[in-house]
């Protein structure tokens, strides 16, 4: 699905998603990628997508981690989602080669999830987390058909300057942890302004947690590829 922009994949492989209605024609789960740097937020933001999304929609999630299943194994601490909805993938690699260059395991993942509920329960979306990735790390559209890009204020408030391909591409990027910005000395002003002259246009959420709305402008912006997505 990709909205409309140009994105730049490395290397030029996997570059078409599989086709949204199957052979039968059923229509496949929509895959929403979440990448961006370690200890920005992603899988914090996967759970509280889970919550504000679950009673709506029928989803599954897929997480990355090089050799543990960590971030799977918080989702399932949290209960975010039943556990057979969850599935975890150790790349033993570089995070982005898991989801960029050879995409294997993760798309074996998802189709798993989406065979495994097919009949009964089809999904309507599934999240699939990066590992710990840098500002480079981008998703193959073999793989997912949009992506979410996470960086957090803690992490400075250069980081939308520096651009990569993660934070310009993107179809969606969202700034984390706001609520942090006074104690860590950045400038969310500063950000946005840079933030919008990187993306050309594309959308920015700037979001906290652990205040109001939350996770809320994320999910809507989910939400509503997920009604695109099911609409013939």
């Amino acid at each position: 699905m990709h909205l409309d922009h140009a994105v730049t994949t490395y290397p030029h492989r996997h570059t078409h998603s599989a086709a949204p209605v199957r052979a039968d024609g059923s229509r496949r789960a929509l895959r929403i990628g979440l990448g961006g740097p370690v200890g920005s937020g992603k899988t914090a933001t996967v759970a509280a997508l889970c919550r504000a999304l679950r009673a709506e929609c029928s989803m599954a999630v897929v997480t990355n981690d090089i050799y543990t299943r960590e971030d799977a194994e918080f989702l399932l601490r949290e209960a975010v989602l039943p556990p057979e909805r969850i599935a975890a993938v150790e790349t033993g690699a570089c995070p982005h080669t898991a989801i960029r260059d050879d995409i294997s395991a993760n798309l074996e993942a998802v189709e798993e999830l989406e065979d495994a509920f097919r009949e009964h329960a089809p999904l309507d979306v599934v999240l699939v987390e990066s590992g710990g990735d840098n500002l480079t790390a981008t998703f193959s559209r073999g793989l997912v058909d949009a992506q979410i890009f996470v960086i957090d204020v803690a992490g400075g408030d250069d980081i939308p300057r520096k651009g990569g391909p993660g934070v310009t591409t993107a179809d969606l990027l969202v700034v984390n942890k706001t609520d942090l910005a006074p104690y860590v000395g950045s400038d969310l002003d500063r950000m946005a302004r840079d933030a919008a002259a990187q993306r050309n246009g594309l959308p920015v959420v700037f979001q906290s947690l652990r205040s109001e709305p939350g996770v809320d402008p994320v999910a809507h912006w989910v939400r509503e590829l997920i009604t695109a997505w099911a609409t013939p």
